[in-house]
């Protein structure tokens, strides 16, 4: 932490090719543009897809949920967008709804910037904000076993794979599907390729945190 002790969360974050950021409402015209480019790669890996396309005035609505929830401390979504905040290029978080002391990372990349692994720099990015300046003790990542792009990710950055829980959650279609789980702990960061992250971040104020 700088010494002003300015302190978290992280409402933005610059990484070696992006910036990652608390959404605004003025960003549901890019929001919007990216999910419908990308819905034929989103729908068999998320399950809020089936709710898509949606209109311009509900991602709006999403989108002022998401800031109300990040302002409040409740729950930390993230947009990724290009350096010059121009476009969307996908979309992560800091979730809160694995318990206190814990965050999941989850993450999805524009269909026309996959294979570029803009989601293990987000993913490393993230895990160190978790632990540098939310101090929590433990870091998940959940995807579907099947989605081999997704589980690489946390395989990358030295996760632990701890097992497949079976029919935890649904698909785009209501269908049921195992749930991957990978967990990193905060003794085990320090030894962890996010721990290398170059990210600088700050603060909703813009002073710069880390």
């Amino acid at each position: 932490m700088s010494s002003n002790d300015v302190s978290g969360p992280a409402y933005r974050i610059q990484t070696s090719r992006l910036i990652v950021r608390c959404w605004d409402p003025s960003d549901a015209a890019l929001l919007k543009a990216a999910i419908d480019a990308s819905l034929e790669h989103l729908r068999p890996w998320m399950a809020w897809a089936k709710d898509e396309p949606e209109s311009l005035q509900a991602k709006i609505e999403r989108l002022r949920s998401f800031r109300g929830a990040f302002d409040l401390g409740r729950d930390f979504a993230y947009g990724i967008f290009s350096p010059d905040e121009e476009a969307v290029v996908g979309a992560s978080g800091l979730h809160t709804r694995i318990g206190e002391g814990a965050r999941e990372i989850g993450y999805w990349i524009h269909v026309d910037h996959i294979n570029h692994g803009l989601a293990t720099e987000v993913a490393a990015a993230l895990t160190k904000v978790a632990f540098e300046i939310d101090e929590v003790g433990r870091v998940e990542i959940h995807c579907d076993p099947k989605n081999v792009r997704s589980a690489a990710v946390p395989r990358k950055l030295g996760f632990v794979h701890e097992a497949n829980l079976r029919q935890r959650t649904t698909d785009s279609n209501g269908v049921w599907r195992d749930s991957m789980i990978w967990s990193l702990l905060a003794e085990e960061y320090e030894r962890a390729a996010p721990k290398c992250a170059e990210i600088e971040a700050y603060d909703a104020a813009g002073r710069r945190i880390l």
